[in-house]
């Protein structure tokens, strides 16, 4: 047995290291020079509850990211666009989207359950019976999400349209395929069934061990209950105690206890962190169970609306100091930053330039503006 874990048992790490980690392995420190199928060899997957949601992550976190880089990727299947981690949309590399989605199935099935309002309105039917027609109507074509739940509700009059939908949801794996998630073109979601779409994992699999893993490689050092989050999966204690011999463990200044990778990157807590701008639902904010090495708890609130988006993140000295948003108006794009408190010089000026240098990316137009102020209005 290694004595890694032993050896670093009592090491606390405070909100600063467990920061500047979490920006290293996001490439949030530096921009790093890789494609996107290398960088997501590493993210894992990118929240997509907003179609541009990907475009920013990647733009945030690579030095040559350009728009058709993903697209192209999404239009080739090389891609995957769809229902992955809590029941949310992400795009992942397509082998990987196949390998994680059965892995997650338990946590989803939870939107389901006798209690919920979705499992009520499903007492007395055969749910396999509706996947097996909800795959039936895809595999002859895909389908928007109304076009399937009124098929749905056509074969099982006088039961919730929403329900059925639901079960195709969470039992059915699906993909959404383009026009939508394109940079440059939009449309409504068109689901496929993602065993007519994707190849199945080649050899064993990725095993739920694997997966933990690879979290940590992203998002370490975490807690049982921060993987626990960003999967949506219970029960993760005995998956970190099987792999406890090959893991380092911390504590955070709580006393939680942390696991990571001895090969991981743990930066010291004094190290720079740039100014970046993060898109809506960036799953930096979302990969945790204590969101304290990223955002204050006081902050949420001017961070989520209140049907749960994520804004859009300025990070400052590596934390959450505020929100923004692109407005394109008739003839010009306007940046408009609201942080929580006045910025020092330095960080003002560098706000400024990240700034600049995201409307290039992504303003509809070359007349272009940054107008910052603080969410007191000053």
């Amino acid at each position: 047995m290694s004595v890694a874990g032993a050896v670093s048992e009592a090491r606390v790490l405070d909100r600063r290291a467990l920061n500047r980690a979490l920006l290293d392995r996001q490439y949030l420190l530096a921009r790093a020079e890789l494609s996107v199928p290398q960088a997501l060899d590493r993210l894992i997957a990118l929240q997509a509850q907003s179609p541009k949601a990907p475009y920013f992550a990647l733009w945030a976190r690579l030095k040559a990211f350009q728009p058709e880089d993903l697209s192209a990727g999404l239009e080739d299947l090389s891609l995957a666009r769809g229902t992955l981690m809590r029941g949310t949309l992400h795009v992942a590399a397509a082998r990987d989207f196949a390998a994680i989605r059965p892995l997650i199935q338990r946590g989803l099935d939870r939107f389901l359950t006798e209690g919920s309002v979705h499992g009520r309105a499903l007492a007395g039917l055969d749910r396999e019976a509706i996947v097996q027609a909800a795959y039936d109507l895809l595999h002859e074509q895909p389908r928007t999400t109304a076009e399937l739940r009124a098929e749905l509700a056509s074969l099982w009059p006088g039961r919730d349209p929403q329900a059925l939908a639901m079960v195709a949801r969470i039992m059915l794996p699906m993909l959404q395929l383009p026009p939508r998630g394109l940079w440059a073109r939009g449309g409504q979601p068109m689901l496929a069934a993602m065993a007519d779409r994707l190849a199945p994992p080649k050899g064993e699999g990725l095993t739920l061990d694997d997966l933990v893993r690879r979290y940590l490689a992203a998002f370490g050092p975490a807690s049982v209950a921060d993987a626990q989050t960003w999967l949506g999966l219970s029960r993760l204690a005995p998956v970190f105690d099987a792999l406890r011999p090959t893991l380092l463990t911390f504590r955070d200044t709580g006393g939680v206890e942390l696991f990571d990778l001895p090969e991981a990157s743990r930066p010291s807590g004094d190290v720079a962190a740039p100014v970046r701008l993060l898109g809506e639902f960036d799953n930096m904010l979302l990969a945790h169970e204590d969101r304290g090495r990223i955002m204050r708890p006081e902050h949420k609130r001017w961070m989520f609306t209140e049907n749960g988006i994520l804004r859009a993140a300025v990070l400052i000295d590596g934390f959450v100091a505020g929100r923004w948003r692109i407005e394109d108006g008739k003839a010009e794009s306007v940046l408009r930053v609201e942080l929580f408190d006045k910025p020092a010089k330095a960080a003002a000026e560098a706000l400024g330039a990240e700034g600049e240098a995201l409307l290039v990316f992504a303003a509809k137009h070359d007349r272009r503006d940054i107008r910052i102020e603080t969410l007191d209005g000053t």
